[in-house]
């Protein structure tokens, strides 16, 4: 099955990545990673036949620091994974240190990249070295209650994570692998074993995020390809869907039924030529992929264990 996605009106971002709906305000969040910024727009109509929403007006939130990827909050609110730090951001824009991992003091600058919630609420979160040095990052978890546990080390450029439906699966992807990999994954305790490959990418491009969908199909965004890829379970390949623009860095289930595919995509890195060839490199995609994906699971704090710390306010602005 060949499909085709549409650019949405939103204007593009560098290194746009981290699409999450939040269903309870009916809008979908991401972020644009070295600009510090995380977005928010509702889906509006569409002036075209195509059948498809758009996106309307943007709020963005302005952080002090790169975020590599944001999660709902049980609590209310926001969890960013913004350079080696986890914030919590609220409504206001107001943002909270509240956990952080012991990262190595080895001179390599890093930040994190993708995050989500697995299905109890814990949040894993990988990093990467801003030159994306071989085996300088970290996957990490996120517990509730502020704890930092490594889970993964090392990896190079840590993306691709979604649960299978029952939670009993962990899909993940270390990108320059050019494969996605399967992890058992326990969901009372968080532990993963058994990794084992799943998808391989190559040579098209590099898997970078992706989804799951009620059927168990793993949608990855695949970086230098122009392409989300949609794999069965058994990894055979289910579905294409093209994208005008190369680098294609996430895709989410979003709308009130779940069933339309956000895409995301970057303008970074590329050349001017590139950038003259490919004009909505940056943007937003959208395209209903004949596929509903899974509720998104809200990171599981508790706002009595939130440990008290400085909070800075940041710049919450509206734009096209």
């Amino acid at each position: 099955m060949h499909l085709t996605a549409l650019p949405c009106a939103p204007v593009p971002g560098r290194l746009t990545e981290g699409p999450v709906w939040h269903a309870g305000r009916g809008e979908l969040l991401w972020v644009d990673i070295t600009a510090g910024l995380v977005h928010r727009a509702p889906l509006v109509a569409r002036d075209d036949d195509s059948g498809l929403p758009d996106l309307g007006d943007r709020t963005t939130v302005s952080l002090d620091r790169p975020v590599g990827a944001v999660a709902l909050c049980a609590s209310g609110g926001l969890l960013a994974a913004a350079a080696t730090s986890f914030l919590r951001v609220d409504g206001a824009g107001a943002a909270t240190e509240f956990a952080a991992p012991v990262v190595p003091d080895d001179g390599t600058p890093r930040r994190f990249n993708d995050a989500k919630c697995d299905p109890s609420g814990r949040l894993l979160a990988g990093t990467m070295a801003y030159d994306a040095t071989p085996g300088a990052g970290t996957l990490y978890r996120l517990d509730p209650d502020g704890t930092v546990t490594t889970v993964l080390s090392p990896v190079t450029i840590s993306n691709g994570l979604g649960w299978s439906p029952d939670g009993r699966l962990l899909y993940y992807a270390d990108s320059p692998t050019h494969r996605v990999d399967v992890f058992d994954h326990d969901p009372v305790t968080g532990t993963l074993s058994a990794r084992r490959p799943f998808a391989d990418t190559s040579p098209a491009g590099m898997p970078d995020g992706l989804a799951v969908d009620t059927e168990g199909r793993v949608w990855v965004a695949v970086w230098g390809a122009g392409q989300v890829r949609a794999y069965a379970p058994d990894g055979a390949l289910h579905a294409v869907v093209t994208v005008p623009a190369s680098q294609v860095s996430s895709c989410a289930f979003a709308g009130p039924d779940l069933d339309l595919l956000i895409i995301t995509t970057a303008a970074d890195g590329l050349t001017a030529a590139q950038l003259a060839a490919q004009p909505h490199a940056g943007r937003i995609f959208i395209c209903r992929p004949g596929a509903t994906g899974l509720p998104v699971t809200p990171f599981a704090d508790d706002p009595a264990q939130l440990p008290g710390s400085s909070t800075t306010s940041y710049d919450l602005r509206g734009s096209a």
